[in-house]
């Protein structure tokens, strides 16, 4: 039976357990050629993911805006899958404003590549596509 706080820090997120997508399924749509592509957004300042838009780490201000003006330019239902990777999700600072914007923005397919460790345990070291 789950506690009363574990059900509260699992409302507290921004993201719904459905909007996480695995780093297999992300991989596979990538290494796809004819899967429509979503835009994905590095939102830390882990290594880029083939493809990957690198904003850097939006608990900065600054890149935070930098997130929003590129944001500004896509249309809501636009499939966007971000993640940063700097360390565990409890720990992260860039992923939930990153998040909270995308809400906020009113984007309707926003996903969040579900690295619970971090960039180089959940996606490097099983050698998913990485730019060059």
């Amino acid at each position: 039976m789950l506690s009363k706080s574990a059900f509260a820090q699992d409302n507290s997120e921004p993201w719904k357990p459905e909007q996480l997508i695995a780093p297999l399924e992300l991989a596979a749509i990538i290494n796809n050629p004819v899967a429509p592509q979503p835009l994905i957004i590095s939102v830390g300042p882990a290594g880029l993911i083939k493809g990957a838009v690198d904003i850097g780490p939006v608990h900065e201000k600054e890149n935070l805006n930098k997130l929003k003006k590129l944001l500004s330019e896509e249309k809501k239902d636009r499939e966007i899958v971000i993640y940063c990777g700097c360390c565990p999700f409890q720990n992260c600072p860039n992923i939930r404003p990153a998040f909270k914007l995308l809400d906020e923005m009113k984007f309707a397919n926003q996903k969040l590549l579900n690295l619970p460790h971090n960039l180089k345990a959940d996606w490097i070291n099983y050698g998913y596509p990485l730019n060059d």
